[in-house]
């Protein structure tokens, strides 16, 4: 396994996982990886639904770090275990996400869009005045509208993760479509010495691709983009490092020669 840094996971600390954090490690050993970076949800304003009560997507960070230090301790010898979270980014939430990054040391940060204007584009509510081509836009420019009020992150996560759960998902969907609104936001990251993630939870949940798609890993490439992360997504211990020799060849493939990990917000390139 080329890649042997997971550095997108949940665990019970995040609304979504019942994972206990010590399996999730576990089989991190179990599988070979050398580190891990847990990325619990904070997702501020969520909108409140059957399927997600108020809080669903905020975790409570002092519990989640004693739970973490206490780990890293006991796993010291067998695996490097970094301490990280997944903001959801919203324009209006800048300020309250600037002072949470900050109220803790942080290894790792990942700025991601699990909204668009309030709205959560998983749900049909999203496309009922639009096309999925046009959903799929607004979704896109509202990355670039975040990218102008918050930089306090090191990657991007997920940038087409709204191609999960579209009505068609990635049905007819490709960078070239998009490729205005993704050469901006790429430009505008590589400027301010962000990174994006190769995310392989679209091949676990049936898509062709992973996300963002391998066109847009080439072109950030193409860009000049080199901080690269690699990450599963895992909410369930069997999820850690799927497709992880897949993410290699795709790196490879687009001109990378290493991936990054992180430790106090300081990127490590490490070679494929």
């Amino acid at each position: 396994m080329p890649v042997t840094a997971d550095y997108h996971m949940h665990t019970s600390f995040s609304g979504d996982s019942d994972a206990p954090m010590e399996d999730m490690i576990l089989q991190g050993i179990r599988l070979g990886l050398t580190e891990m970076c847990f990325t619990e949800h904070q997702d501020f304003d969520f909108p409140i639904s059957k399927e997600f009560p108020a809080g669903f997507f905020e975790t409570n960070p002092d519990s989640y770090l004693y739970d973490f230090l206490k780990y890293k301790e006991k796993y010291a010898d067998r695996i490097k275990l970094r301490f990280g979270i997944e903001l959801g980014m919203q324009p209006h939430l800048s300020k309250k996400n600037a002072a949470f990054a900050k109220a803790h040391e942080y290894d790792f940060i990942i700025a991601s869009s699990h909204l668009c204007n309030g709205q959560d584009p998983g749900f049909p509510e999203f496309y009922e005045d639009k096309t999925q081509e046009e959903g799929y836009r607004i979704y896109f420019e509202s990355i670039l509208d975040n990218l102008k009020v918050y930089s306090n992150f090191d990657v991007y996560g997920h940038l087409d993760y709204v191609v999960r759960y579209g009505p068609k998902k990635d049905e007819g969907y490709s960078y070239e479509k998009y490729r205005d609104i993704f050469d901006a936001i790429l430009k505008k990251l590589i400027a301010e010495d962000k990174g994006i993630e190769l995310n392989t939870k679209g091949l676990s949940k049936g898509l062709r691709d992973v996300n963002p798609c391998t066109a847009i890993i080439r072109r950030y490439r193409e860009l000049g983009g080199e901080i690269i992360t690699v990450g599963s997504d895992a909410h369930t211990p069997e999820q850690i490092a799927a497709h992880f020799e897949q993410a290699a060849a795709i790196l490879t493939a687009c001109g990378f020669r290493y991936y990054c990990t992180f430790e106090n917000r300081t990127a490590a390139f490490h070679k494929l």
